[in-house]
């Protein structure tokens, strides 16, 4: 696997003999003074080139970066919704030896704009002194930000509203639909209150990193183990009880922020839907009414 300098040589020196490459900058894992350091960290690299369409043009010239496993260009797919712009182009590519690149060529004419878009910008070369003063990397963009009771009221609206979705998918034996709402819709829910619970005992200075994964560096153990319960097995007792396990937690956590921050929780919605829940769980698979007059 090349070492960390190696790529940086590889990245600056064919910047360095390509006319066309004017400026290099470096954002994301790599330039965070907070994130550990591993072997599986991307290089995120920009390009700000004088033309962007000859890259796109020529699709041999990135294998100069070294043989391949796999490669995305997110500009050109459909999966995505962004339309693509003729300013930037997007080489995701995975190396044979372990490293990644995510390499965007962006046109010169946006360069000193976004260099500043992004707070963990480090700037690798300016061969024309084009780009402005760039502070020095802050992950302060990707803080918890402090919730307001409209953002609050409706993250436990959305919460509550979508697991009778769930219940009901599980008593019809539909455990895919049931999987569908509870990931999709219910879990963002829960860890963005649990991301604001960290807030609240951190004084909105940290980041809980993509997906939560720093949660368990700040939220007590007793909240940390219940999040993983609610990580099930394939089957419906565990779902089941990982759904439960979801609206306990969510349940403790809302409350903590409600009562740091000044909101008022919907206590009655939260009794009703897990009541409801339990009862759904009981019902029998013959039930022809759900509450029976």
């Amino acid at each position: 696997m090349r070492t960390q300098q190696q790529m940086m040589e590889l990245i600056l020196g064919i910047a360095r003999t390509d006319p066309r490459i004017r400026a290099v900058w470096m954002n994301g894992s790599r330039t965070n003074p907070h994130v550990p350091r591993d072997i599986f960290q991307d290089y995120d690299i920009v390009y700000a080139v004088t033309d962007v369409q000859g890259y796109v043009d020529d699709r041999n010239w990135i294998d100069v970066f070294g043989e391949r496993i796999v490669m995305q260009r997110p500009d050109e797919s459909v999966l995505f919704d962004e339309k693509p712009s003729p300013l930037r182009y997007a080489y995701l590519m995975q190396f044979a030896d372990g490293n990644r690149i995510d390499l965007t060529l962006l046109d010169l004419s946006i360069a000193r704009r976004e260099v500043l878009s992004d707070k963990l910008t480090v700037v690798l070369l300016d061969k024309d002194s084009l780009l402005p003063p760039v502070p020095p990397p802050s992950d302060e963009d990707y803080r918890v930000k402090k919730p307001d009771a409209a953002h609050f009221s409706d993250c436990c609206n959305e919460f509550w509203w979508v697991m009778p979705y769930a219940a009901k998918g599980l008593w019809r034996r539909e455990i895919l639909f049931a999987k569908e709402h509870m990931e999709q819709n219910i879990r963002p829910m829960l860890l963005m209150m649990l991301g604001w619970e960290v807030g609240v005992l951190t004084g909105f200075t940290v980041s809980v990193g993509k997906c939560g994964k720093y949660l368990d560096k700040y939220l007590p153990k007793e909240r940390w183990e219940g999040l993983l319960r609610t990580y099930s097995a394939a089957d419906y007792p565990s779902v089941w009880d990982a759904l439960l396990e979801m609206g306990e937690l969510f349940h403790v956590s809302a409350c903590k922020v409600a009562q740091e921050c000044g909101f008022s929780y919907p206590y009655e919605d939260d009794c009703r839907v897990m009541a409801h829940l339990r009862h759904v769980r009981q019902l029998p698979s013959t039930a022809t009414e759900i509450y029976p007059s």
